[in-house]
């Protein structure tokens, strides 16, 4: 395949030699989590690379002394964030299992975390042999840092697990963007579609409020406190339905607030008492 000229691609930046003795896997979940990002922001590397030299059960990945290419999805849009490239230097012989010991290869790590990718992968297979794809793998950006939650994404587009919360929270973007606007939030628990109407009007406004939930998990809520902390931890989503200026009176989040228990039925079929 012919490459663009515009366009930048995988082996522009890592410049690896012999194509004939490398893979790419590009990973789509790891240990039944289909979110493979959170486990790198977690810093869970161990079941990263578990997942990267995992054997199949009828067939192997991967041969002694082949490069491997690592990649975890990113979204839905065809986005991939490179996360390792290794060398394998020992086959295990197992299959069903991680199949192979590896060494890292250094001069790649720089990338690591940061180096996007698009490409959409028309075969069924994740594990491809490069020389067949690395062409169509597009750079579309270099991260100045590891990836991470610090963009703030905007307030209608905040959609976050209770997880992702209690990081964000620490990154500056995210701090300055919600301490200094009051607002009506929603929490959502996935396990039954259950809703929760509540807004933020006071200390450090919307981080204030969403820092007693990081705290304890029910913020104080009644109904919410009969709930588990680990049920909150593995279930709750919280976003954003409505934002005002920090000058805005209190009494307009009140009335906003109750607006959207109404419409959304929160007091007969959610998580409001009152």
């Amino acid at each position: 395949m012919k490459k663009e000229q515009s366009k930048i691609f995988l082996n522009d930046i890592l410049n690896l030699g012999n194509l004939d003795n490398v893979k790419i896997r590009f990973n789509l979940m790891f240990e039944g989590n289909w979110n493979p990002i959170e486990i790198f922001k977690d810093g869970n590397t161990d079941i990263l690379l578990s997942g990267q030299y995992w054997n199949y059960q009828r067939k192997k990945s991967f041969k002694e002394g082949q490069v491997t290419v690592g990649f975890i999805r990113l979204g839905k849009d065809n986005l991939w964030l490179l996360f390792h490239v290794g060398r394998i230097t020992k086959d295990l012989n197992k299959l069903n299992a991680v199949g192979y010991e590896y060494e890292a290869l250094s001069e790649f790590e720089k990338y690591f975390g940061r180096l996007i990718v698009k490409f959409k992968n028309k075969s069924q297979t994740m594990i491809r042999l490069a020389k067949s794809v690395i062409d169509e793998c597009e750079v579309v950006q270099i991260l100045p840092d590891i990836f991470d939650n610090d963009i703030f994404p905007g307030y209608d587009h905040v959609n976050i697990s209770w997880e992702e919360m209690s990081r964000v929270l620490t990154k500056e973007g995210w701090k300055t963007a919600l301490k200094n606007q009051k607002g009506v939030y929603l929490i959502t628990d996935s396990s039954n579609g259950k809703m929760y109407v509540g807004s933020a009007y006071g200390d450090q406004m919307l981080l204030g409020r969403w820092g007693t939930y990081i705290n304890t998990g029910h913020g104080g809520n009644i109904e919410l406190k009969g709930l588990s902390f680990e049920h909150i931890k593995n279930n709750f989503r919280y976003s954003i339905l409505d934002i005002f200026k920090s000058t805005i009176n209190d009494q307009v989040i009140i009335a906003r607030e109750n607006w959207w228990k109404c419409v959304l039925h929160t007091r007969e079929f959610g998580y409001n008492k009152n």
